[in-house]
């Protein structure tokens, strides 16, 4: 999922065109997009959609950010919104692995009410500062956790951080990785804001890409394109990688534990990288299957 396209669910005009475009993820969004007043209007209206079973065909990861648990809207949400055709929820704000369990408890329970046959898998928004300290913890409460998100505009902005500081971006970013590895889930990036700073998007994507991010938020269609372009394997990547996954072949054949691919030393943890790389390559068509 390189790119995950944020569509607000007050705007139902826009669901088939973000179902239709370049996005790897959709993700409609039921919390910060949508102003109190309109939270169930937003709510009936991607649950229609969910119904209408137009999702499944898109052939896009489908998520769903409900509003926090500590809202009178969480349990709504989850109820509408744990449909088949979803693949993930997307939690903001979780403040305890009991947190999690609870959501869990919750999805689990809609899913039994709306005939669910597929487990539908969580999101993290880490954007509070505890959050940040029990990344790992919060990611390991459950098996249903699937990857970690960053929100740096709600991690940094009560606490005086710029949000474009670079060293803070950069930490926060690694600490969210290192959660994310300890637990076994993948890590995608948040939000930029700047719609018109193309320059500044891919900086920051690029800066993900480099600490192991699987992709990155988007919230306007011009993003999702430098996104994939950020976040797919180059095609020296590719050929490297190949390489390795060869090499590695003929070594375990061998009994070899270490060896050389132009001209740099190779052992398991660079395998497992090519490896990953390689069928990230396949996975975009990039590769023969």
């Amino acid at each position: 999922m390189r790119s995950k396209l944020f569509v607000p669910g007050t705007r139902p005009e826009l669901f088939a065109k973000a179902l239709g475009g370049a996005a790897d993820g959709v993700c409609f969004d039921l919390e910060d997009a949508v102003s109190e007043p309109r939270k169930g209007e937003a709510r009936d209206a991607v649950r229609q959609l969910l119904h209408g079973g137009g999702t499944a065909a898109s052939g896009k990861t489908v998520i769903v950010r409900v509003n926090a648990m500590d809202t009178p809207h969480f349990a709504d949400d989850v109820a509408a919104v744990a449909q088949p055709g979803v693949h993930l929820i997307n939690i903001p704000k979780p403040e305890s692995p009991a947190h999690v369990r609870a959501a869990v408890e919750a999805i689990e329970r809609a899913e039994r009410a709306n005939g669910v046959a597929t487990p539908i898998g969580l999101l993290l928004n880490i954007e509070a500062p505890a959050a940040l300290r029990t990344a790992a913890e919060l990611a390991l409460a459950h098996p249903r956790v699937a990857g970690l998100q960053l929100g740096l505009g709600d991690l940094f902005e009560p606490l005086g951080i710029a949000r474009r500081e670079p060293a803070a971006i950069q930490q926060a970013m690694f600490a969210v990785r290192m959660a994310a590895g300890e637990a076994g889930v993948y890590a995608c990036d948040g939000a930029f804001a700047d719609i018109r700073d193309a320059d500044g998007f891919r900086a920051e994507a690029m800066l993900a890409r480099n600490l192991g991010f699987l992709g990155k938020t988007c919230i306007h269609p011009s993003q999702i394109a430098i996104a994939n372009e950020v976040f797919r394997p180059t095609d020296e990547e590719i050929a490297h990688a190949c390489k390795v996954v060869e090499a590695a072949r003929v070594a375990d054949a061998g009994g070899v534990g270490a060896y050389v691919v132009d001209g740099k030393m190779i052992d398991i943890p660079f395998v497992i990288r090519a490896r990953a790389i390689v069928e990230s390559a396949r996975s975009l068509g990039l590769l023969p299957g």
